[in-house]
């Protein structure tokens, strides 16, 4: 019995990797080569894991934002609240190389604090 289902807990395991690999990516598809900065406010926040996300206007177009884990955010100061939607922030980032338009963002200036997300 125990080995029946250690057997089911390892196919269980197997079959979810690929899907865990799926829904998130990697970093090389930005362009880390230049940052870019930007003062806008935000809306369309999402405060949840794999990251959280967002999005501003900017140079006619309608950015999404990476942002970080929750737990890596609030352990370094940043909460919900400093993220809400019509909150003006300071963002810095890279761009995606194809042109979309997708900042991976790696510090946000939030209510007067600066925070390093990655």
């Amino acid at each position: 019995m125990r080995k029946t289902l250690m057997i089911a807990a390892a196919a269980l395991a197997m079959a979810a990797a690929p899907a865990a690999s799926l829904a998130h990516h990697g970093w090389s598809s930005y362009d880390a080569s230049q940052t870019v900065s930007v003062t806008a406010t935000l809306s369309d926040v999402t405060w949840g894991n794999p990251h959280g996300t967002a999005k501003v206007a900017h140079a006619g177009k309608t950015w999404d934002l990476i942002l970080a884990p929750v737990s890596r955010m609030e352990a370094r100061g940043l909460t919900r609240a400093m993220l809400g939607p019509g909150q003006t922030v300071t963002i810095e980032g890279y761009a995606r190389r194809d042109g979309t338009a997708e900042l991976r963002l790696e510090r946000i200036t939030a209510g007067g604090k600066t925070v390093e997300l990655r």
